[in-house]
């Protein structure tokens, strides 16, 4: 673990994670760091408290020594959001100091209540100020769903630092830089990918939410966003902002200018129509991104049809239904309510159809609103007929895209 001076009285405690599935279900090849923060008036308050995955209280002490913070002067643990990650601290801090309040908003306290045990609460509402002393005072702003119906922001109006928990957060492990001026484009870029990814895989079904957590942000005058996962933005937090506000337009069917072919192939029927496919892509100048389930993770798979302006879905019938693994992406995209993407389906078939009825259940039922090309289906091996049906709705899908393309 890290610590690190954002402002005058305001730390951040960082620590990466590696090797585990997010939440569960999420695999994150690139790690996750996880931040807390230490804000010190005449008072002191942490918000979103990491221990240290292991649990272990001396590894607080050791960090808070650094910083020249005794654990028995700790006055405030605020949880602006409940999730483990960012809460699990709570009954280990215990075993350090008994005498303090946990600050949280009305949807926290009863998940503070049942997960943790804890009744010393006091519960914040929308402009609520904690006075710290010495001119650090901090105020609280519910953003409920974002992705929990207890997330809240905490601004300290000081240092005009927005505390932003999982809002504004990124997947990937930081090396030896931690705010925003200090990244190598090389480190850009990754943790551009890796701000894509978490909120493809974390935040897109809420984007909704997400949009009026990012008005929010607006209303309130930052120079800082700390989040709980991820860089600090201290040069241009504006950044950050407008990452966000165009992620959530990929949410609703925007992109990058490019395509994502979604496949699968039982005996490489349908691939021999995907190799024609991806010729002509080729030719046209398209990128494009070639993901056969059910090889790739559902992390990798969600995070990249979600950048894309483009979908190509190549896959078979398979027991009169859609390839089972391309069904189930389809259903996972549909379960994180990315909506409105450019598609065109084509596959083979056997004895009978199948497919294309499934494919259209899918989308109805998760109200995705996609908007497909006229599909391509064809017995056993593609003929030359429909290799040309393929190429022509292939140009189609690319000019209906470029309408969505946001960089």
């Amino acid at each position: 673990m890290k610590v690190l001076k954002i402002a005058d009285g305001i730390h951040m405690l960082t620590m990466n994670v590696e090797d585990i599935l997010f939440e569960g279900i999420w695999e994150i090849v690139n790690g996750v760091t996880l931040n807390s923060y230490i804000v010190q008036g005449e008072k002191t308050a942490i918000i979103d408290g990491v221990i240290g995955w292991d649990g272990i209280p001396e590894t607080l002490y050791k960090n808070l020594a650094e910083i020249g913070v005794e654990p028995k002067n700790i006055d405030y643990l605020i949880v602006n959001h409940m999730e483990p990650d960012h809460s699990g601290w709570i009954s280990n801090f215990r075993k350090i100091k008994e005498d303090f309040t946990v600050i949280c908003t009305d949807k926290a306290a009863k998940m503070v209540a049942s997960f943790y045990g804890e009744d010393k609460i006091r519960v914040v509402k929308e402009g609520d100020t904690l006075d710290l002393g010495n001119g650090k005072v901090l105020s609280f702003h519910p953003v409920p769903n974002v992705h929990w119906p207890d997330t809240m922001y905490t601004y300290e109006r000081n240092s005009k630092t927005l505390f932003s928990c999982d809002m504004f957060g990124t997947f990937g492990r930081m090396g030896e830089h931690y705010f925003d001026d200090e990244l190598t484009p090389e480190e850009i870029e990754f943790f551009e990918f890796e701000g894509i990814r978490y909120y493809s895989n974390v935040m897109a079904t809420f984007t909704p939410s997400v949009k009026k957590a990012v008005e929010k942000a607006k209303s309130l005058e930052i120079n800082t966003i700390a989040p709980g996962h991820g860089p600090v933005y201290r040069k241009n937090p504006q950044k950050i902002i407008d990452e966000y506000s165009r992620y959530s337009r990929y949410a609703e069917g925007a992109g990058k200018n490019e395509v994502t072919i979604l496949w699968g192939s039982m005996y490489g029927m349908t691939a021999k129509a995907l190799d024609y496919a991806e010729n002509i892509l080729q030719r046209e100048g398209v990128k494009y991104n070639k993901l056969q389930m059910p090889l790739e993770s559902d992390s990798e798979m969600v995070a990249t049809v979600f950048k894309s302006a483009g979908i190509i879905i190549a896959a078979p019938t398979y027991e009169y239904r859609l390839f089972p693994p391309v069904a189930a992406a389809l259903d996972e995209l549909g379960r994180k309510k990315i909506k409105g993407k450019a598609a065109f389906r084509f596959g083979s078939y056997g004895w009978s159809g199948g497919a294309e009825k499934e494919l259209s259940e899918i989308i109805e039922r998760n109200k995705m609103g996609w908007d497909f090309i006229e599909s391509v289906e064809f017995e056993g091996a593609p003929r030359k007929e429909d290799l040309i049906k393929i190429e022509t709705r292939v140009l189609e899908l690319i000019k209906k895209m470029k309408e969505k393309v946001v960089e």
